[in-house]
């Protein structure tokens, strides 16, 4: 661990300097306590660094949640073996992959025709959550019910790997879609008009926060919680139907014997440092002593379930991924089609160059990550693809 300043404390051995520079920047805001604790897989974001953790007292900053509210993943080991599994599947690990990619819907703004049977008690869950909290999520994406379900695109998945003890495992990442994103865009636009009206000066634009007691602070909180709710069922929906799909083609029920589902991209309430703060985690996860929590690697690297260590300096916090090392136009310059392949021998995925800029050459390496993360997080799992579904 590295102490940049007295605000700003950093595991992150590599740390591009404008990304130092931008948690800086983050850790000035007077509300932080006790400080800001940048992450291994640390990089620029908006505003605030992805992979950064963010205690607040009094204010949130939206811009620092993030714009896909709620974003995580959920991981379920069954009792297949790798060889039982392919076994069952005669051999064909293709027919799984495009089966999977005809009952999720892939892609940026592809949604569901209709709402599936298994959506149905979600919705209406999220149905209640809203009315409860006093606003219409149609005001922001009419069509969010025919979301719930869908993966996006960049660098969420849907992934079938398998454990040190060649236990397969159904693994996914993806968060509340477009509702979660026009929702958070809203909001950093309220923290931008709230700073205007306030002559309040900001080192960036998009460190632009609402402050608790305000109606735009009450209205946003409300708003947050139904989104993170949603990506929450939304990973919950698409599992459900990945676990249908492999149970279809195998013949046989999947039986969990573990499951994770965890955010890493959203706030809560919780006491750090002898003061209760909201604390945001923007490409994070909880690491509290005990918790289980994912970080996968790259698009063909190794993935880990993790239990925390509680590591109080780093706000009971730990990665939430590798982290890129090029941005994705930069990616798309550097690396080749050929050098994707190379990166993807023995994994079933769509070989497509729309994935080129998540090669794992674009991303830190996964070991450097997790040695990093050693005092934050202990290995439970260590996993390795063999199926890879993604949206372009």
């Amino acid at each position: 661990m590295e102490q940049i300043t007295k605000r700003l404390m950093n595991w992150a051995s590599i740390l591009e300097p404008n990304t130092r520079e931008q948690a800086e920047r983050l850790s000035r805001m007077p509300f932080i306590h006790p400080h800001v604790a940048l992450m291994p897989d640390a990089h620029l974001g908006k505003g605030a660094t992805v992979g950064s953790v963010i205690p607040t007292v009094g204010a949130i900053i939206p811009a620092a949640v993030g714009v896909d509210i709620g974003c995580g993943m959920i991981a379920l080991r069954t009792q297949h073996s790798e060889g039982e599994f392919r076994e069952m599947l005669g051999g064909d690990l293709s027919y799984l992959r495009q089966s999977i990619e005809a009952r999720v819907p892939l892609s940026a703004g592809k949604y569901n025709q209709k709402i599936a049977d298994s959506a149905t008690p979600r919705i209406a869950e999220l149905e209640d959550l809203a009315a409860a909290a006093g606003f219409d999520p149609a005001t922001y994406a009419p069509n969010w019910r025919l979301q719930l379900g869908t993966l996006g695109s960049g660098n969420h998945f849907i992934e079938v790997s398998v454990d040190e003890e060649d236990r397969v495992w159904l693994f996914l990442h993806s968060g509340s879609r477009g509702v979660g994103n026009k929702i958070a865009q809203h909001h950093i636009k309220v923290a931008q008009g709230y700073a205007a009206r306030n002559y309040i000066r900001l080192e960036d634009p998009d460190l632009a926060y609402l402050v608790e007691g305000t109606a735009e602070f009450d209205r946003y909180i409300a708003e947050l919680r139904w989104a993170q709710h949603f990506a929450l069922l939304n990973r919950e929906e698409m599992m459900h139907r990945v676990v249908a799909q492999v149970e279809l083609l195998t013949g046989v029920a999947v039986e969990v014997s573990e499951k994770v589902n965890c955010h890493h991209n959203y706030t809560a309430e919780e006491r750090h440092w002898g003061k209760d703060v909201w604390l945001s985690r923007k490409g994070a996860i909880d690491a509290s002593e005990g918790t289980l929590g994912l970080i996968p690697g790259s698009m063909g690297d190794k993935s880990y379930v993790v239990r925390g260590r509680g590591n109080a300096l780093a706000l009971n916090s730990s990665p939430h991924g590798a982290g890129r090392q090029y941005s994705r136009s930069a990616a798309r310059r550097t690396f080749t089609h050929e050098q994707l392949r190379e990166a993807m021998v023995g994994i079933e995925y769509r070989d497509t160059d729309a994935f080129l800029d998540e090669i794992p050459g674009a991303y830190k390496p996964i070991d450097v990550v997790m040695h990093d993360a050693s005092d934050l997080v202990e290995v439970v799992h260590t996993l390795r693809q063999i199926v890879n579904v993604k949206g372009d």
